[in-house]
Order: structure tokens, then sequence, then C-alpha cells
């Protein structure tokens, strides 16, 4: 029997069923239900049983193509975070640097300052002792000349 065949036999067994009194139901034998029914499962062509599998397998691909394109978004965003992350040290490391640089140039700045005005107090006072060590040469060169000439006289 074929398929049709089978499904017009299940129409008939409803048909046939007797009325239940008051009520727009049926009362059939599930059995023979069944067994119309298993024989329908057993008429299906094999090519129905392979779509079937088919359909099967290609939701069960897709769901695992699904899942790896989803890991591999998440990935893609994990080391686009930890790109970032390092791009952020990367700035912060310098701006650190460049901090450092513009402190270490003020402080060069201060002790070269520093140094020239503590070099130019040492000079003047230089100049004030040479001024001192020059004058009493001179005294000292005009008491000798003067003696000299005394003892000239």
């Amino acid at each position: 029997m074929d398929i049709l065949a089978l499904i017009d036999r299940i129409e008939e067994l409803l048909d046939d069923g007797r009325n239940v009194p008051l009520s727009h139901q049926k009362i059939v034998d599930p059995e023979k239900i069944y067994e119309l029914i298993d024989e329908i499962r057993a008429q299906f062509p094999d090519e129905l049983k392979q779509a079937r599998w088919i359909v099967k397998e290609r939701q069960e691909m897709l769901e695992e193509a699904e899942k790896e394109a989803n890991r591999v978004l998440e990935e893609a965003r994990a080391r686009a975070e930890a790109m970032a992350a390092e791009q952020e040290i990367v700035k912060l490391a310098e701006q650190q640097a460049a901090e450092i640089l513009d402190n270490a140039r003020a402080r060069e700045r201060e002790v070269r300052l520093g140094a020239e005005d503590y070099a130019d107090e040492m000079m003047a006072n230089l100049e004030v002792n040479l001024g001192k060590l020059l004058t009493a040469v001179q005294r000292s060169r005009d008491r000798l000349q003067g003696k000299v000439a005394q003892r000239g006289q």
C-alpha cells in the first residue's frame, strides 16, 4: 500500500468511529491508527529519509559554524581590547617619558644657572681679592721705591 492509500485508511477509521453522545468527538481504536502511522513511516522513500538526515546535518553544521564564528568574534574582541590596552600603556609611557624629560631639562637649567651664579660669585670674590692683592703689591712696591729713593739721596 502506498502512503496516500494509508492516509485514506486513517481517514476512514476516523469517519467510521463512533460518535460520543452530545459532542462532536469520535471514539477510534488508537492501535489501528498507530499501526497505519508505522506503515506510513516504513513507506517513506529513502530519499526523504536522506533529505531529513541532510537537513539535520546541515542544521548541526550551521550551529557549529555559528559557535565558531562567535568564538572567533570573541577572540577578535579580546585581542582588540588587548591591543587598545597596549596602546594606552604606550601612550602613558610616552607621556611619562615626556614629563621626565621636561623635568630633567628644567633641573638641568636650574643646576646650570646655579653653577653660573656660583662661578660668577667666585670670580667676583676673586676679583675683589685680586684687587686687594694688587693694591697691596703696589703699596709694597711704592714703599720699596720710597726706601730705595731715600737711600740714594
